[in-house]
């Protein structure tokens, strides 16, 4: 029997596949390049250059998380091609990487594919290889050390949490919804959706690092029985280290958001 999507009959929630990666990379870096208030006020200037940089190193990421077979994706059923030539694919992207004039408007419109919003996820026990992570992490250079510092400010026993075979937990890496279907709960069903559906297979948690207050919210206030913790968090306008001279510097400064790592609790 399906499980409910809690979204408009409009709307369909599918299991990502691999054709899907090219659309999902570009529905993420748009979403982060021009959207993320942490990202957006960190790199505010060459937006455009740095989207398309990043569509080319997100390749590695998104698919890993496509190919696991836990990633999904909300279509929009009465999506109206802007292109004719896109019907005959199903959607398409135009992105034109040699127009660094284009803004974030045009970019959206050249999003031609009624894929509208993503949530991708992997099987922790088969992990990222960092090194072909390095090419993203060049075009956000504070994209590692967030990561390390919630990793560093966990403080659970990793043997209480962490996965010993397959199966056991979820990774959440990415998710984003394009900016014209923003504000009609899509994101909030995904990711109610995903929970369900990881619990029906077996996953016994997911865990999820958060730039956006409301990714945080929906995550740490799961529905019943799942249950969510903040398991680690910091804040950007807070957070200060020393540097190779030993002064005090604030590296996430002026960005203003709280950083956390979330944990649900599925069985």
């Amino acid at each position: 029997m399906a499980m409910e999507t809690k979204l408009p009959s409009r709307y369909e929630i599918r299991v990502l596949e691999p054709k899907h990666v090219e659309w999902a990379s570009a529905i993420v870096i748009h979403s982060n390049m021009f959207l993320s208030s942490m990202w957006t006020t960190l790199y505010p200037d060459n937006k455009t250059a740095r989207a398309y940089e990043g569509l080319k190193h997100a390749t590695y990421l998104v698919r890993h998380q496509i190919e696991s077979g836990h990633s999904l994706g909300v279509f929009d059923k009465e999506y109206r091609f802007t292109r004719q030539e896109s019907a005959a694919t199903d959607g398409a992207l135009y992105w034109d990487t040699s127009d660094e004039g284009a803004d974030a408007d045009k970019l959206l419109e050249q999003m031609d594919f009624p894929l509208v919003s993503v949530a991708l996820a992997y099987d922790s026990f088969y992990g990222l290889d960092m090194d072909k992570m390095a090419g993203l992490m060049g075009v956000l250079p504070l994209f590692g050390p967030v990561y390390h510092i919630l990793a560093v400010n966990d403080k659970r026993d990793a043997k209480s949490w962490q996965a010993n075979g397959p199966g056991e937990v979820l990774f959440r890496n990415a998710t984003s919804t394009r900016h014209d279907y923003e504000g009609k709960g899509i994101m909030k069903a995904l990711a109610q959706y995903m929970m369900r559906t990881a619990a029906a297979k077996g996953f016994r948690g997911i865990q999820i690092e958060c730039l956006a207050d409301a990714v945080n919210h929906v995550w740490s206030n799961p529905p019943p029985p799942f249950r969510g913790e903040v398991v680690s968090e910091f804040h950007t306008m807070t957070y200060e280290e020393k540097d190779e001279n030993g002064e005090t510097v604030h590296p996430f400064r002026p960005a203003n958001q709280r950083a956390t790592k979330v944990y649900c609790t599925l069985k």
